[in-house]
């Protein structure tokens, strides 16, 4: 176990730098920007809902009204990350299901659009970089070769660092098939960098994967969901809910406004229309000005 550990540093600290919250400490999603962007998700039941203007939300910042303006989300290309578990419990139907279902996001991407590739075992391996270069993410999924055991929270550390400092609007889309057996580093840390991230994660798990609730945590700090599934067949059709649901976000831009710039802001946005579900992120850390 020694021996896979150390294998499983390696490479993390190889592709990362040296701690966790200072490498999440540059993203865009911060109050040193000109306005801070909010991805949100409204819907009816489970269908998203088209046609809000601003003036149907209402965002509270720390309390604080604020001034919201919507961003055509058409006019932002997305940066989407893939971060798939391929410990040696998805050999066989079980990859070629999480293959075909990861081809179905690149063949819903637009040419503005980019992704990247991280896969995660008992090591974490950063596969494809951010590209528009699609055949070369499709060519390295066929590369995958199942072994080993599963480090979530390193996989899914990876792939947010991925989404630093980058254009855009970004999504990480997790998938796993057990329980987080061999991760360096902690749950809480993953959680501060996926609070400082402007991504929004989206995990997919089998109905036999347990021990979630770290996995739960991060899609909440980001505004994102945790799809359950029975069967990896079931694959294809929820990566393809998710582009669906991404591209159906409402993009709210605002400027700080009667409220300290530095430190954790509280965010509660809500939108006037009756019997309509709103999920975001409930909050982001912002930086001083210097």
């Amino acid at each position: 176990m020694r021996g896979r550990l150390a294998v499983a540093v390696l490479l993390i600290t190889a592709s990362l730098p040296s701690h966790p919250t200072r490498a999440a400490q540059q993203p865009s999603f911060s109050s040193r920007t000109l306005a801070v962007r909010v991805d949100v998700l409204v819907t009816d039941g489970r269908t998203p809902v088209a046609g809000l203007t601003a003036q149907d939300f209402e965002l509270r910042d720390n309390g604080v009204a604020q001034a919201v303006a919507l961003v055509d989300a058409s006019d932002v290309p997305i940066n989407v990350v893939l971060a798939l578990d391929t410990s040696a419990s998805i050999a066989g139907k079980r990859q070629t299901d999480l293959v075909n279902a990861s081809q179905a996001i690149l063949d819903g991407l637009k040419p503005a659009d980019r992704a990247a590739l991280t896969s995660f075992s008992h090591a974490v391996v950063p596969r494809v970089e951010l590209t528009s270069n699609f055949p070369s993410v499709r060519d390295e999924l066929a590369r995958i070769t199942p072994s080993g055991e599963t480090a979530i929270m390193d996989g899914v550390y990876v792939a947010l660092t991925t989404t630093l400092a980058e254009s855009g609007r970004s999504l990480v889309v997790v998938y796993t098939d057990g329980a987080d057996t061999q991760s360096w580093l902690t749950a809480d840390e993953v959680l501060e960098s996926a609070k400082r991230s402007s991504a929004v994660v989206y995990a997919v798990a089998a109905t036999d994967a347990t021990h979630l609730s770290p996995l739960e945590d991060l899609v909440d700090a980001t505004g994102g969901r945790l799809l359950r599934i029975a069967s990896t067949r079931d694959l294809r059709g929820a990566f393809e809910k998710i582009l669906q649901d991404f591209r159906s976000r409402y993009i709210l831009a605002y400027t700080p406004t009667g409220v300290a710039l530095g430190g954790f802001h509280r965010l509660d946005v809500r939108v006037t229309r009756r019997g309509l579900n709103v999920r975001a992120r409930p909050g982001y850390v912002g930086l001083e000005s210097k």
